[in-house]
């Protein structure tokens, strides 16, 4: 049996390059038991043919309000629908769907469904980054709509940068959780509860040019924090990657560059939290000196001393309170188990997550993550490869139970 056996989904397309990703989705969404309602915008028509997904969908591409079978195609798609997933979306569709402007099939039967809808942006930089974009986006949320996406990475133009479509492999995900969950009745586990989540690879800068960093992207650390605020917390995420971050209504976003500037910002939350989860790699070391100008190439090499940062999550640890939950992250090569346990012991904290970032498809900047996770009960939970949004959820519900055990010895011995 598939995962969405019995399960009518409404595929809408929309006109932007990243079209032809949606025949992907579409083959995999058929393949695990769903019901798949094409809808092809005039867009959409002109990057891929509709014959493609009259091949693969579950019944033929609809197109218009005006010219199919049925006489109102968008009351019956809304109605009928479990889901609605609009992938790609673009910056009109986003327009349309916030205002209500009913211009043609796809955004009619989005106005007349009850049922969930995913909304899976892509476009190029310079436009996802526009206020009216971003404010569409922000609106939307608050509705309840599900955004996934976009990711940075190569677009149509030759250039890289935030914009790009995500992953077929994530987007089926997301549908999976919504499905399952149902995202307007969504256990709010969370609810009533401070989260500070720190995400992304710090930067030690050597001159205005050049810095010292590492290869993590922040989209795990990103993906507990929206899994936290969709899970009813209020939610402080400090990133050094704040163009990639989530949004939501319960969700603040703290941009920082350098390991000082991430410690200044955690610390001044970590006191207030019920839950901190250090997802971030910080860089263990930094320039001692920093370069007011760019330091040219030369033929004589280049010396830099370094000296130690500050050890955030040793110092949470030190610190924490008793209620509290301390997460610290392990990004290992080798001797994975041996160095999380160490860092457990010795960095005083109550859950490590490990994973081995040499491995494919683990860690740095992929949408997948595989991690075993060690907790101060002496428990190990291994989390096979699976998308970062799952990853999430694991993190935090073995969290929240920690947080629950803690709270409940504290009241035994009171």
């Amino acid at each position: 049996m598939g995962i969405f056996d019995g399960r009518r989904i409404v595929l809408g397309v929309t006109g932007g390059i990243a079209a032809y990703k949606a025949v992907e989705v579409c083959r995999r969404l058929v393949d695990a038991g769903a019901h798949v309602s094409p809808i092809l915008t005039k867009g959409a028509e002109k990057f891929i043919g509709r014959a493609t997904f009259d091949a693969l969908a579950s019944e033929k591409v609809q197109t218009s309000l005006w010219e199919e079978e049925h006489p109102i195609p968008h009351t019956n798609l809304g109605q009928k629908a479990d889901l609605i997933l609009v992938c790609p979306a673009t910056a009109r569709l986003l327009s349309d769907y916030r205002t209500g402007r009913s211009a043609d099939l796809l955004t009619a039967t989005l106005l007349a469904t009850r049922a969930p809808v995913i909304v899976c942006p892509a476009m190029h930089t310079e436009m996802w980054e526009q206020p009216s974009v971003q404010e569409n986006i922000k609106e939307l949320i608050q509705r309840g709509v599900e955004i996934v996406g976009p990711e940075e990475g190569r677009l149509a133009g030759g250039d890289d940068g935030a914009g790009r479509l995500s992953d077929p492999v994530s987007i089926v995900a997301a549908v999976e959780r919504v499905l399952n969950s149902g995202l307007n009745s969504q256990i709010q586990d969370f609810a009533g509860l401070q989260v500070l989540v720190s995400a992304g690879g710090t930067k030690e800068p050597i001159c205005p040019v050049r810095y010292i960093g590492n290869r993590s992207s922040g989209k795990q650390g990103h993906a507990i924090a929206i899994e936290a605020a969709t899970r009813g917390a209020v939610v402080t995420c400090v990133t050094t990657e704040p163009s990639q971050s989530p949004q939501h209504p319960h969700l603040r976003v703290v941009a920082v560059e350098t390991a000082d500037e991430m410690a200044q910002a955690v610390f001044s939350q970590a006191a207030k939290s019920d839950l901190v989860i250090m997802a971030a790699a910080v860089a263990d070391f930094t320039p001692v000196t920093k370069s007011d100008k760019k330091i040219k190439k030369s033929e004589e090499g280049l010396e830099i001393h370094l000296e130690p940062t500050v050890d955030i999550l040793a110092s949470l640890g030190s610190s924490h309170n008793g209620k509290q939950i301390l997460v610290g992250f392990a990004a290992e090569t080798n001797d994975l188990e041996e160095n999380a346990k160490k860092k457990l012991n010795t960095k005083g904290v109550d859950l490590i997550v490990a994973n081995d970032v040499s491995e494919a498809n683990v860690g740095f900047n992929h949408d997948t993550n595989a991690a075993v996770l060690f907790d101060s009960t002496g428990r190990r939970t291994e989390l096979p490869l699976a998308d970062k949004r799952h990853i999430a959820q694991a993190i935090l519900d073995i969290a929240l139970k920690l947080r629950v055990d803690k709270h409940r010895e504290i009241g035994e011995t009171q």
